[in-house]
């Protein structure tokens, strides 16, 4: 066979098929993406949180399933082994997870460069050779010696990782840095070129504010979550989400007060109306409608407006989402 294959539009998906999750809302069976955040946030934290739940099947967080588990591969460069090995202890601890059986591989080497084409060889046969669910590794700026403003140098580098997640079939996780976020949007902070922010497919940040650590979750295929508090537990170093229902009236996620909002209008909606009425930037708003309409969650109807999906209506709000507090 020559040449790529092709469909007719007719032999086109309807809709989108059911997002299928590696950790419940948090990310993606074969996602690739970054745990990126503000210095002393927890970033490493969150990542190995992410990689026990994979491992053992618990929750990450307390709070958020693994709907699929197996072998995570881990490569962590700037911390020593027994750091790491503390750390997994502690959140196997937190967590009721074994850790003497934990199913994670740690690469053994000082160093690894992905922008050396022998150490990206040698990735690559270890990710053959153990089949990974998952690949971790933390953080990105001890990864390569290249201008990470460059995005002709960035690139590259991201290209190589997802051929990994494509060609082996396994998610991609990759701890990064960002600057202060301030009024940015928390993808916008990420140190270096703007192609880290567009690669992913999950991608979870930490900020600051107030004494509290905050997590927002971006998806390219669902629909968000915003604003999360998590915090190191107290019976060890290990993160935990803090229990929504303590907080007087807890603010729902952004994609349910825009279903919420279309659900209760008597006619369809524009943009900037359901921006006034879920109470959020128009930036944010337009990106929760396009994951929205691209999970066939919402749909278009005459001049700009939208309205539930046929299979949706009567379900606003309650089966769509999960509890999240």
């Amino acid at each position: 066979m020559s040449g790529f294959p092709t469909r007719a539009p007719a032999e086109l998906e309807e809709r989108a098929r059911q997002q299928q999750w590696l950790v419940d809302t948090l990310w993606s069976e074969q996602g690739v993406g970054i745990v990126g955040g503000e210095p002393k946030c927890g970033k490493s934290f969150l990542a190995l949180d992410l990689a026990v739940a994979v491992a053992a099947g618990v929750p990450c967080l307390g709070h958020f399933a693994a709907t699929l588990t197996g072998t995570v591969l881990l490569f962590c460069a700037e911390d020593a082994g027994h750091i790491v090995r503390v750390r997994l202890e502690g959140i196997c601890r937190t967590a009721g997870a074994a850790f003497d059986t934990l199913d994670i591989a740690v690469i053994d080497v000082p160093v690894l460069r992905l922008d050396h084409e022998r150490d990206r060889t040698r990735l690559l046969e270890t990710v053959e050779r153990i089949r990974p669910r998952l690949l971790v590794l933390d953080p990105l700026v001890r990864l390569h010696g290249i201008d990470e403003n460059a995005a002709g140098e960035v690139a590259p580098i991201l290209g190589f990782l997802r051929s990994i997640q494509r060609r082996s079939e396994t998610a991609v996780l990759l701890v990064h840095h960002a600057r202060k976020s301030g009024g940015r949007r928390p993808g916008q902070a990420l140190r270096g070129s703007s192609e880290l922010h567009a690669w992913g497919d999950d991608n979870l940040y930490l900020r600051r504010r107030d004494r509290k650590i905050l997590m927002t979750v971006e998806h390219r295929a669902a629909a968000g979550l915003h604003d999360i508090e998590i915090a190191l537990a107290d019976d060890g170093p290990a993160l935990r989400l803090v229990n929504e229902t303590t907080r007087e009236n807890p603010e729902p996620l952004l994609s349910e007060r825009i279903i919420e909002a279309i659900a209760k209008a008597d006619e369809p909606l524009t943009g900037a109306e359901i921006r006034a009425a879920a109470k959020a930037r128009n930036a944010t708003v337009v990106d929760a409608i396009g994951t929205l309409a691209r999970q066939g969650t919402i749909e278009p109807v005459a001049k700009g407006r939208w309205r539930l999906a046929q299979h949706t209506r009567g379900n606003a709000t309650g089966d769509l989402f999960p509890p999240h507090s």
